[in-house]
């Protein structure tokens, strides 16, 4: 797959390089090879930056820095005090950091507590089963929900076995195929069974790994589809379940969750700046969300990505370098609900949509970087190809497709070149929205390299003559 990705990649260089001029709103730009050299021209600068965060006096800052927030403040869940304490701490950081125009830009957020939550397996053994109830979730009634359980491995097989369901507990165990694939049981799990009449529903964790973690996330409800109760099971549960139904096994659970949702309430999200020498209008955006769910701290889930993109602007600062466009941080709430603060600030910021050059969003843990995910056009891609070229003493050059986030896909869809971090994933849904996402997973070094390549990218776009070309 990658060598095939490199050798097309490698044509459309060529392509460029025969000295064919790129074009924006129908202006005469510079050929692709004195872009190249430009690029080229930043490598002190990006040497710089990397000794710096990797081995200067930088390293090991944006751990310590989200050690200090996530271990006294705790999970940020939206609508709760501890996110907007968060929010608060990082307002008054931002400022001690010397960055510019620091400010807050208000949102409405959703806000769901969970509230006491325990499940039970009666029958055929008393059995306590560990649960996290899911995202906007209603809550059973007080003496809870006492039902026989149908186990299903699939949303097909819920249809073969629907008149089996009514009045039942659906306990998915779905196997795990990879996150984007088996997530749809998470979000889609409660209103799939409650179309078949089920009481409520529970679905196995999406997680690669377990060490019996249920891991929490959002679930979506359907207009004219009932509402149940809903919750994410162990890997080891879900499977147990599976073989006792299999032998023929009645399975009778007691589920009680306290879950509720309260009216949307006021949040932030923050920013700061350094301001552009040049074209102070133009921006390149810089992200991760400062909102986690309720569990463990959100040291990975987004701490990491929140606190390199903060890195970022410190690293840029501290060598005394100020891009020609402006270089914004943003650090986004809301993005478990589904990017709820970054939608309305798009809806804020649209209006200078053509200004933008480039968002970028980490958003996919801070372990050790293995390259760029990018989407824009292809003339886009080249000069990023090159910008990661500047990476080398790192040996992080890969540029792939899929730069998508949650947070900056607004801008993406709208032609706006986007960027996200890529690094090995191999650990990052062992922890994923449980009690497990802790400082304990995160690693300094790994955090440095990912300043570093979050720091070099973002500088040289803000710094070039011209703005990323898009389609």
């Amino acid at each position: 797959k990658f060598l095939i990705f490199a050798f097309f990649g490698g044509v459309h260089l060529l392509s460029l390089c025969s000295g064919k001029a790129i074009y924006k709103n129908g202006i005469c730009k510079r050929t692709f090879e004195e872009i190249k050299e430009e690029i080229a021209s930043y490598g002190d600068v990006a040497k710089a930056i990397i000794n710096l965060a990797v081995y200067g006096k930088a390293q090991n800052r944006s751990y310590e820095r989200l050690a200090l927030l996530v271990d006294t403040v705790g999970p940020r869940l939206s609508g709760s005090k501890n996110l907007e304490k968060a929010i608060q701490i990082m307002y008054q950081n931002l400022q001690q950091d010397g960055l510019e125009n620091v400010h807050l830009e208000p949102v409405r957020i959703p806000h769901w507590e969970r509230g006491e939550e325990s499940a039970v397996m009666l029958e055929p053994r008393i059995h306590k089963i560990a649960i996290l109830g899911l995202g906007s979730s209603i809550g059973t009634p007080p003496e809870g929900i006492t039902a026989e359980v149908l186990v299903v491995t699939s949303f097909d097989e819920l249809q073969r076995r629907a008149s089996e369901a009514r009045g039942k507990i659906v306990v998915y165990n779905q196997p795990y195929i990879n996150y984007s694939r088996t997530v749809q049981y998470r979000t889609q799990g409660a209103v799939e069974a409650a179309k078949v009449g089920a009481l409520a529903s529970l679905i196995r964790s999406v997680a690669s790994f377990s060490i019996y973690s249920p891991h929490t996330g959002i679930q979506e409800y359907q207009d004219g589809v009932p509402k149940i109760p809903t919750a994410c099971i162990t890997v080891e549960d879900a499977e147990m379940m599976s073989r006792m139904a299999s032998h023929g096994i009645k399975i009778v659970i007691q589920l009680k969750m306290g879950a509720k949702t309260y009216p949307d309430t006021d949040s932030f999200n923050t920013v700061a700046e350094i301001t552009g020498s040049k074209y102070p209008e133009q921006v390149v955006l810089v992200s991760g969300h400062l909102d986690s769910w309720d569990v463990g701290q959100g040291a990975m889930d987004d701490g990491g990505g929140a606190f390199i993109s903060w890195e970022a602007l410190s690293l840029i600062k501290d060598l005394g370098l100020r891009p020609k466009r402006t270089l914004r941080l943003v650090l986004w709430t809301a993005e478990e609900q589904g990017g709820v603060g970054a939608f309305q600030y798009y809806q804020l910021h649209k209006v200078n949509i053509s200004n933008y050059s480039l968002v970028m969003e980490s958003d996919a843990g801070t372990f050790l970087p293995t390259g760029l995910q990018f989407t824009g056009s292809e003339k886009a891609r080249a000069i990023m190809e090159e910008v990661m070229s500047l990476l080398k003493p790192l040996n992080i050059t890969q540029v792939l497709s899929h730069g998508e986030g949650t947070d900056i896909n607004f801008w993406i869809q709208a032609g706006v070149p986007g960027a996200s971090l890529l690094d090995d994933l191999y650990k990052y849904f062992f922890f994923h929205h449980s009690h497990g996402d802790t400082m304990t997973v995160m690693d300094p070094k790994q955090m440095n390299v990912a300043a570093a390549v979050w720091a070099v990218v973002s500088y040289v776009v803000a710094d070039m003559e011209e703005m990323l070309p898009r389609s």
